[in-house]
This record gives C-alpha cells, sequence and structure tokens, in this order.
C-alpha cells in the first residue's frame, strides 16, 4: 500500500476533519480514507460519462479536453485562412518604417 502525508493542514481545518471523523464513527484516518474514496468514484463516474473530445456543447465551440471541473471547450477556433484575411484587412500595406533586419545584424554584429 502506499503511503500519503499531507503536510502544513491549517489547524481549524484539521479540527473540523476530526469533528466529521468523530460524528461518522470513524478515527481521522479512516474519514480521510472515505473521502478520497468518494473523490476517486466520483471521478470514475465523471470520466465515463463524460462527453467525447471533439464533440460540439450546446453552446458552441469544441471540446478539446477534460479536466477535474469537467469538459475544456474552446471557443473561437479559426482557420489559418480567416486569419490571414484578417490581417491583410488591418494591414494592407507592408510597414517599410524603420531599419530592415540586416541592417540591424550588421549594426549589432559590428559593435562587438
Amino acid at each position: 500500500m502506499t503511503t500519503l502525508t499531507i503536510k502544513d493542514v491549517p489547524e481549524p481545518l484539521a479540527e473540523h476533519l476530526r469533528q466529521r471523523a468523530a460524528r461518522n464513527h470513524r478515527s481521522l484516518q479512516g474519514e480521510l480514507m472515505s473521502i478520497i474514496e468518494q473523490a476517486a468514484r466520483a471521478d470514475a463516474q465523471a470520466a465515463s460519462t463524460a462527453p467525447a473530445i471533439g464533440a460540439r456543447p450546446l453552446g458552441g465551440g469544441t471540446i478539446v479536453g477534460m479536466s477535474a471541473h469537467g469538459p475544456i471547450v474552446r471557443q473561437g477556433w479559426k482557420t489559418i485562412e480567416q486569419i490571414h484575411a484578417e490581417l491583410r484587412a488591418k494591414y494592407p500595406e507592408p510597414i517599410d518604417s524603420g531599419p530592415s533586419s540586416i541592417e540591424l545584424i550588421r549594426e549589432d554584429r559590428d559593435s562587438r
């Protein structure tokens, strides 16, 4: 069996767990094991009923993964073509002001 250790538990939380254990007629160790078992069962149940990655939820977007809090939904995906078109509309002409990268590299090299 594996041994788990939790360090620096705040005293109010530890006291709350001791009281909970007493109410449930368990030792503190038994109460903590019960809490961990419940969390593991809930996680396993959530994973078995989780929506498939790639599915589209009702609110839109795409499910790209799962976290402890539920599906990770990524909103607003754009294709490369859409991004290119937006940038072309925003910046129709290339920016010609300022030194070229070649000039900057030569200046940096020559300063050594």
